[in-house]
């Protein structure tokens, strides 16, 4: 499909409607070459990725819940059966993720502003590729993203970000239309 008509029908699968097959390991390479094809004022490449298969995906999901088991405790709350299961299922579906890591910091020239956006602009284009080799695709963060245990846990380290968990294999179900912004209201010329 032409580019216009991708652009125009594009929709996320959601991570729990997706399964194998998913990217091998050259498909997940080609991937990531072409993520990183986006603007990056000075090219100072403020990213970097985390792959991880169905293996590692396992051992990342038992340790989530065994974290977040934690972090009630610690808050005094109770997890319920559903809290547990949804995360236990939150990295099972998909399988391949790709951790996109901002490792964007001050620099003499390029503000820190600028190399995020680079870093949003790889993981919309990580979007586009998983669809262009015939895969679907999640970008979400969630308390895992910010939780300084999984940080660690993934070789994570100050002052880098994890920017999102790319959720990447086939599509079980067609994508269902969302309501989409009003242009006109969110558009002004200047000057008026």
């Amino acid at each position: 499909m032409d580019l216009k008509t991708y652009l125009s029908s594009r929709r996320t699968i959601p991570s729990a409607q997706l399964s194998g097959p998913g990217p091998d390991r050259q498909q997940c390479s080609e991937l990531l070459t072409l993520a990183s094809r986006s603007p990056d004022h000075g090219k100072l490449v403020p990213w970097r990725f985390i792959v991880i298969y169905v293996e590692g995906l396992q051992k990342l999901g038992e340790f989530c819940v065994e974290r977040e088991k934690s972090r009630a405790l610690d808050e005094g709350r109770v997890l319920s059966e559903a809290e547990i299961n949804k995360t236990a299922t939150v990295f099972s579906n998909a399988p391949l993720v790709v951790v996109l890591v901002s490792t964007a910091q001050g620099h003499q020239k390029i503000p820190l502003w600028e190399q995020e956006l680079a870093v949003g602009a790889v993981g919309m284009n990580l979007l586009h590729a998983s669809k262009a080799l015939g895969f679907s695709a999640q970008w979400l963060t969630g308390w895992m993203a910010y939780d300084d245990k999984v940080i660690g846990l993934l070789g994570v380290s100050e002052p880098e970000r994890i920017a999102g968990f790319f959720h990447i294999g086939t599509a079980q179900q067609a994508p269902v239309e969302r309501a989409r912004p009003d242009i006109t209201a969110i558009t002004t010329d200047w000057p008026a």
